[in-house]
């Protein structure tokens, strides 16, 4: 547990530094580049995440497995299993970018904005390789480099060169795009260095393609939860791109992109998770698992909701920062957070499930994504139908991400509870009696100016149900999270370093 609290700890400030690197690109984007860029921006980023989570085949939690096990048929030290890896994702993520280059329209439904932003397609091969390294640094608890890279590199870079690129003669109408390509290949060279440094380079290694295909094959479930996870998150930006403007993508990726950021808490354990249950589970002790997720859970939901309070009572203020324009997604927002809220528990769950019911957990995935997909598309053309504004077909995408993550979290919890005999719940009624305190004290701030609404109003809201949920909520074994005094032990002795 002390493993899993500082690993949280420490990525849970890197969320902190996100956040503050990301709004700047936000502010910038939508000021400067206007919605309508944006939306066009978003349209394509989700489709490179998602076929970079294909292209990293499952190693952002299947390398911790690999690694526990010992390098299996493999010669060599631990840093030849991450090559493996690498050059199975290397070989993927070309025919990625040759499919996306002969048929643009999948990344570009509505057009391009300028000619530079095909080359956004350059970042699937980037994005995948930094995850696999990322994965092989947490594995050895080291999860400085996950903030160094997600949190400061990339955000910052890229909310520096958008305002940089914008006045640069040539390149303004590809700042979006250049920007973004060149802040994940900062963050690849981030995570590139601390692995040599911690892993040094391999020994004996060479291409093995019957072992790559086994890789591969055994990848399988893996790929599909991790892309199905994250596909929960971005399919309704995809549908919004086919079924409506690129102005009303814009507008529901700001609240999208605002409401992530309680997301990234779950993030913040996530990579030292892996390592501590396989862990667990090599030696059979179901109930440590249980408790792990239990505690991790409770920390995670507890966290996102105060945030999530934060930045949904003062919405109207938060999404005018984006301009005018942007303030017709503010439904649409506070759906999004409550959806981040909601799908704690399943998202803890499947930490676990992904090792021990692969197939079960996916097939449940396959049927949460189905009926989200399925329900943004009804809700959309409900909207049309009635002649509403793209401001209510953002907030159908939203309520059907809401209502499929909740269904998640029910059924993977119920699913895990079953497979480790024992209680997995992260709810408390203390969640309850900070709320009730919190909403007082925002609903007191809404009188305010819009500037003193978010200056004054949101930290007051967030300290009201800090105070309240560490009174009331946290108990010894919670309150380790902020004990940095404890130490975990390494999993296993550190390689020597490369001279």
């Amino acid at each position: 547990m002390a493993t899993l609290a500082k690993g949280g700890r420490t990525n849970t400030m890197g969320f902190v530094i996100r956040l503050l690197g990301n709004i700047p690109f936000l502010f910038i984007g939508y000021r400067l580049y206007g919605v309508e860029a944006m939306g066009r921006f978003a349209a394509a980023f989700v489709i490179i995440e998602i076929f970079a989570l294909v292209c990293a085949l499952g190693e952002k939690r299947g390398l911790a497995q690999r690694l526990t096990e010992g390098v299996e048929d493999r010669e060599g030290t631990p840093s030849n299993l991450v090559f493996d890896g690498m050059l199975a994702s290397l070989i993927c993520s070309a025919l990625a970018v040759i499919l996306l280059l002969i048929f643009p329209a999948i990344i570009f439904p509505s057009g391009t904005s300028s000619d530079y932003d095909m080359w956004m397609i350059a970042a699937v091969p980037a994005f995948a390789l930094t995850e696999i390294l990322l994965a092989a640094q947490a594995y050895r608890y080291d999860i400085a480099t996950t903030v160094r890279a997600r949190a400061i590199v990339e955000p910052w870079t890229r909310s520096i060169l958008v305002g940089v690129l914008f006045y640069v003669p040539g390149v303004a109408q590809g700042g979006l795009s250049l920007a973004f390509l060149a802040s994940i290949y900062a963050g690849l060279l981030i995570a590139a260095y601390s692995f040599y440094r911690t892993y040094g380079m391999p020994t004996g290694w060479r291409p093995r393609p019957r072992y790559l295909g086994k890789l591969a094959a055994r990848a399988l479930p893996l790929v599909g939860a991790d892309v199905i996870e994250r596909g929960t998150r971005l399919i309704d930006v995809f549908l919004l791109g086919q079924f409506t403007s690129p102005a009303a993508v814009g507008i529901y990726f700001f609240a999208k992109e605002i409401a992530s950021l309680p997301q990234k808490l779950k993030s913040s354990f996530e990579p030292i998770l892996s390592p501590v249950i396989t862990k667990n589970l090599k030696i059979g002790n179901m109930e440590a698992i249980a408790a792990q997720v239990r505690q991790v859970g409770f920390w995670i939901i507890a966290l996102q909701l105060g945030i999530a309070l934060m930045i949904a009572i003062p919405g109207e203020a938060v999404m005018g920062l984006g301009g005018p324009a942007i303030v017709g997604g503010t439904g649409a927002l506070a759906l999004l957070l409550a959806a981040e809220v909601v799908a704690s528990m399943a998202v803890v769950s499947e930490s676990v499930l992904v090792y021990i019911a692969k197939k079960r957990n996916l097939a449940i995935s396959v049927g949460v994504i189905t009926s989200q997909a399925l329900m943004t598309v009804g809700f959309i053309l409900l909207a049309r139908h009635l002649g509403l504004d793209e401001g209510f077909m953002a907030g159908g995408a939203a309520l059907a991400l809401f209502i499929a993550l909740g269904l998640s979290s029910i059924v993977k919890a119920a699913v895990l509870k079953n497979l480790l005999k024992a209680p997995v719940s992260n709810w408390r009624w203390a969640l309850v009696w900070a709320t009730g305190p919190a909403v007082i004290v925002g609903f007191c701030a809404t009188l305010l100016p819009e500037w003193a609404e978010l200056v004054f109003g949101t930290p007051a809201i967030l300290g009201t149900y800090l105070y309240v949920i560490w009174k009331r909520g946290f108990g010894p074994e919670d309150k380790v999270l902020f004990k940095k005094n404890i130490v975990p032990v390494d999993p296993e002795p550190e390689p020597a370093k490369p001279a």
